[in-house]
């Protein structure tokens, strides 16, 4: 919570410093609104992917052309994404209606066994295939979220269950990361890997379907600092 608290702060100092100038569609605050962007997109993905949080943090550390040459990045990324069989993939735009970042979520029965964090040899295509993308696309930072549904584990307290699905979820997350560096992507590309177990679900864990949305790993790709400063300066392709 202390960890939320703070990223909210963050999001607020940003927003407030793009409102105080009066630049609606972001000010060019240069390296240090990037550097800050990505502790915020860092914090808040996972916990609140509201495009409008996201996007805010965007316009605070990216000007209007700048913004719009990460949009053409981000959506020629999320464009490769869609191609990866098993793949989910989302944007996220700003209020413009700019990608600011590209969601791929891989469903856990996809890539995993029942309570297993060993990658289903099925699910490896497509992580290879996805590892093309990130190495072309390896201007923008990654972050990976692995998920469970709220299923307790036999003969374990409903505390223990909790615990038990975080640790599922973390290592889901981790042989995810695992397997994309083996297949080329640099460890510095991926910036955050976490397990957030029963946190955040995008179904309805009373039933069966809706438990296995729940149960999946989500990979964030945002600007890194590199594109931002490109960006600002104009010289993003």
């Amino acid at each position: 919570m202390k960890k939320l608290k703070t990223s909210t702060l963050l999001l607020c100092a940003a927003m407030m410093f793009s409102c105080g100038n009066n630049t609606g569609n972001g000010a060019l605050i240069g390296a240090g609104g990037g550097a800050l962007l990505g502790g915020i997109i860092g914090n808040i993905i996972g916990k609140d992917t509201k495009a409008t949080a996201i996007g805010a943090a965007i316009g605070s550390a990216v000007g209007a052309g700048g913004g719009a040459l990460i949009g053409k990045k981000m959506d020629k990324a999320k464009a490769a994404a869609q191609a990866i069989e098993n793949a989910k993939v989302e944007g996220i735009t700003d209020a413009n209606g700019q990608t600011v970042a590209v969601k791929v979520t891989f469903e856990s029965g996809i890539l995993f066994s029942s309570s297993s964090a060993s990658l289903a040899t099925a699910a490896k295509q497509s992580l290879t295939e996805f590892a093309g993308v990130l190495n072309q696309y390896n201007d923008a930072d990654v972050a990976v979220k692995g998920y469970t549904d709220n299923q307790g584990w036999k003969n374990a307290t409903a505390a223990e269950s909790v615990k038990k699905n975080n640790e599922l979820s973390l290592d889901r997350a981790r042989s995810v990361q695992s397997y994309l560096i083996a297949q080329g992507v640099s460890i510095s590309q991926i910036k955050s890997v976490e397990g957030l177990g029963e946190a955040n679900p995008v179904a309805d864990n009373s039933t069966a379907a809706g438990r296995q949305q729940n149960r999946r790993v989500e990979v964030y790709l945002y600007p890194s600092q590199n594109m931002i400063d490109a960006a600002n300066n104009g010289t993003l392709k």
